[in-house]
């Protein structure tokens, strides 16, 4: 799969404007992910920006200005040259809908259209592109809302709402203060096929009631079944995470913690987003080699290590 992350794209798009003709006059972006492109590029080229329907109706995003105010700048040209960009290009039916919206204006600019990615055989539906990324693919500014989502297993705390503090984390009063309040942090608007959490059993009542309150779906919810705060840890967090992600009928999992990540990774052998680092983990044979080199030698003596070590290589 082929993960582009917001910071790619700032240099994609950095990489672009030099590629791009000079004689634009304003950048247009189409809603909602090709405003931040859009955004982007009226940056660094220092053209005003606007959206479809703020250019169909003479308003630009900047300063209050109106479009004819842009134009009476530019005399000596008969039209304004317009470049219209989404983030991405798959099967243009959204690019199609906008030049039909844009036709029946009956505006007479000169329109360019344009997408920093486009998928393969779509070159000709755009004046200019950045770069073809094939399918599958996915964008970190439309991760939560995308099909990735919908065939993943979802970390709650840290992901859909902040993480407690230390104080919060109590098993006491304040710590049901924090489940019946947490502050929402990445709420996705598709159903989660499902939610695992290291929170225990006891509290699934209070979680449930959180997630309605925050209007979020999913399929299932995985907490764990032990007694208290000190034996959920002994069991550990990643261990039981990984667990559930092994039989849940999932691709992906979406964790807070990287620690946690990697070790997901390196116990199921399948992908997860960090959000910490925001970004894929994958299984990497020779570094989950060497961290478990480093785990025995961390716990055995170092002759008993190395005999170990010894009988390693000779029957590689």
């Amino acid at each position: 799969m082929n993960y582009i992350d917001v910071a790619q794209l700032n240099k994609d798009i950095i990489d672009w404007q030099t590629r791009l003709p000079r004689n634009l006059d304003l950048i247009v972006g189409i809603p909602r992910s090709g405003l931040l492109a859009a955004s982007l590029l009226s940056l660094y080229l220092n053209l005003p920006l606007t959206d479809v329907e703020g250019l169909k109706n003479g308003r630009v995003l900047t300063g209050g200005k109106r479009i004819n105010s842009i134009e009476s700048s530019n005399k000596t040209k008969p039209n304004l040259n317009v470049l219209i960009i989404d983030d991405s290009l798959n099967s243009g039916n959204q690019l199609n809908l906008v030049k039909a919206s844009i036709l029946r204006s009956n505006l007479t600019y000169n329109f360019y259209y344009s997408a920093v990615y486009i998928t393969p055989g779509q070159e000709k539906s755009v004046d200019y592109y950045y770069k073809i990324v094939s399918s599958p693919r996915i964008f970190q500014w439309n991760l939560m809302n995308s099909h990735v989502i919908q065939n993943s297993c979802v970390d709650i705390d840290g992901v859909l709402c902040v993480d407690p503090t230390e104080e919060e984390n109590d098993e006491g009063e304040r710590y049901i203060h924090f489940l019946m309040n947490a502050k929402p942090f990445w709420l996705p608007k598709v159903k989660i096929k499902a939610l695992v959490t290291c929170r225990l059993e006891q509290y699934r009542e209070l979680t449930e009631a959180w997630l309605k309150k925050n209007n979020i779906l999913y399929d299932s919810l995985y907490m764990m079944n032990l007694s208290d705060k000190r034996a959920r840890l002994d069991y550990g967090h990643a261990r039981f995470k990984a667990e559930i992600f092994k039989k849940a009928k999932t691709k992906f999992f979406i964790e807070s913690s990287l620690v946690q990540a990697e070790e997901i990774v390196n116990l199921t052998y399948k992908p997860v987003f960090c959000v910490e680092t925001m970004n894929f983990l994958h299984y990497d044979e020779p570094k989950f080699k060497k961290y478990c080199k480093s785990i025995l030698h961390s716990v055995l003596p170092d002759k008993i290590y190395q005999r170990f070590a010894t009988l390693y290589q000779k029957n590689r």
